[in-house]
């Protein structure tokens, strides 16, 4: 099953264009690991794999670049990206207490893939090597990464090699909330939310003017910023404000690209946007004003 679409261009251009920059950088300035999280696993994975695809990019980096590492990642044969779940590489078969097995065939993935992949990287290569860990099911479907199919054993196993990897070596884990990962996996990568392509609405006409320029409200006026929240969340539903507030701050990336300040605040928020709207979707949900307080602090309080 093809997991490269170009197609993560247009639908997460401010992610995409964030790490091209970091990449075409003299000094690759990028993290040695990446989590990325959200619901969508196969937008994660698209943009993992193009990451792979800039990293070993033998010319400019552009879309449609046809270098022979550029077709390799995008036919997914390359040599050095590779996607790493519970299914894959069978081949490493030393029994360990962490891979049971079951009607659905092996659990997780286990230490004896962790000194599989230990061993390959004290072999130099020429490539940039960027390894991709979630799951899929049997039919090829990806699905996140949890601590049933990532268990702290196994990265225990990688956590010096995810600390002090060999040069040109990238690690990115795909998973629905960074909960779902140990923590000292997470304490190392460079966490990024993902937004779902398939609910893209760039709609914030809601939250334009409540949202202009919010970054800079003074500390001592976050509860009128509070209040503002939780008056459009009574009129116009907790979900629909949230989303738009997404929305909002994706479309300022976009226009404020080269303003590195900013543009790392936004991502913090939109993350702190999407705990929130998590927190009003459980069963029983949280109260509207007690999430819309906690959010409002930390956007503005930091």
């Amino acid at each position: 099953m093809p997991y490269y679409d170009n197609s993560i261009n247009q639908n997460l251009p401010e992610l995409v264009n964030y790490f091209k920059a970091g990449i075409l950088d003299d000094d690759k300035n990028i993290g040695h690991c990446i989590l990325f999280w959200g619901a969508d696993i196969s937008s994660q994975c698209a943009l993992a794999l193009e990451i792979a695809r800039l990293l070993n990019c033998k010319e400019s980096g552009e879309e449609n670049c046809d270098c022979l590492n550029c077709r390799w990642v995008r036919e997914q044969t390359h040599p050095a990206v590779k996607i790493y779940t519970r299914l894959d590489y069978k081949e490493v078969s030393e029994a360990t207490s962490d891979d049971e097995t079951g009607s659905g065939g092996k659990k997780n993935i286990n230490v004896a893939q962790a000194r599989g992949i230990i061993s390959e990287l004290s072999i130099t290569s020429d490539y940039h090597r960027v390894y991709i860990f979630c799951d899929r099911d049997e039919d090829g479907n990806l699905l996140p990464l949890n601590k049933i199919n990532f268990p702290e054993v196994t990265s225990n196993a990688l956590l010096k090699t995810f600390e002090e990897p060999p040069q040109n070596t990238t690690f990115v884990f795909l998973t629905n909330d960074k909960s779902d990962v140990i923590s000292t996996v997470v304490s190392r990568a460079q966490s990024f939310f993902v937004p779902s392509v398939n609910n893209n609405i760039q709609d914030s006409d809601l939250v334009e003017n409540f949202m202009n320029d919010y970054w800079n409200i003074e500390r001592n006026n976050v509860l009128e910023f509070e209040n503002d929240l939780l008056q459009l969340v009574d009129e116009n539903g907790i979900v629909e404000v949230f989303e738009q507030m997404q929305n909002y701050m994706f479309s300022i990336m976009k226009s404020n690209f080269d303003n590195k300040v900013l543009f790392h605040r936004l991502l913090r928020d939109i993350e702190y946007v999407e705990v929130a709207k998590r927190q009003a979707t459980l069963t029983p949900p949280m109260n509207d004003a007690t999430i819309c307080e906690n959010l409002a602090f930390k956007m503005i309080l930091g």
